[in-house]
């Protein structure tokens, strides 16, 4: 069976844009992940996510992953942007949208 690190690799590896939260898009479970979400919908652009309340193993893997502490995380092209307070100055200064268009004009 695959470990959480290889679960989370294959899954920061598969998809262009990758948000690992609480909940879902449709149904944040805390403040800072609704923030990313509402962030990328605005974006207009496709993004996939993964709950990490569903899996114990996920989410205590995800802050190993990218030695990163807190939930939510970001990654784009398999790099991590970061958590809530990063994606949101990045989304005010327009280097996100930069960002998740490159990330995503190739698909």
């Amino acid at each position: 069976m695959a470990t959480a690190h290889d679960r989370i690799d294959a899954m920061v590896k598969k998809y262009p844009v990758m948000l690992f939260m609480k909940g879902n898009p449709d149904q944040p479970q805390c403040g800072f992940s609704q923030r990313v979400a509402m962030v990328l919908k605005d974006h207009g652009k496709p993004f996939a996510s993964f709950d990490v309340l569903s899996d114990p193993e996920i989410r205590q893997g995800i802050k190993e992953y990218g030695q990163f502490p807190t939930i939510p995380q970001l990654y784009v092209q398999g790099e991590l942007v970061g958590g809530s307070d990063i994606v949101s100055e990045m989304y005010i200064s327009g280097e996100l949208q930069d960002m998740l268009d490159k990330a995503t004009d190739s698909e």
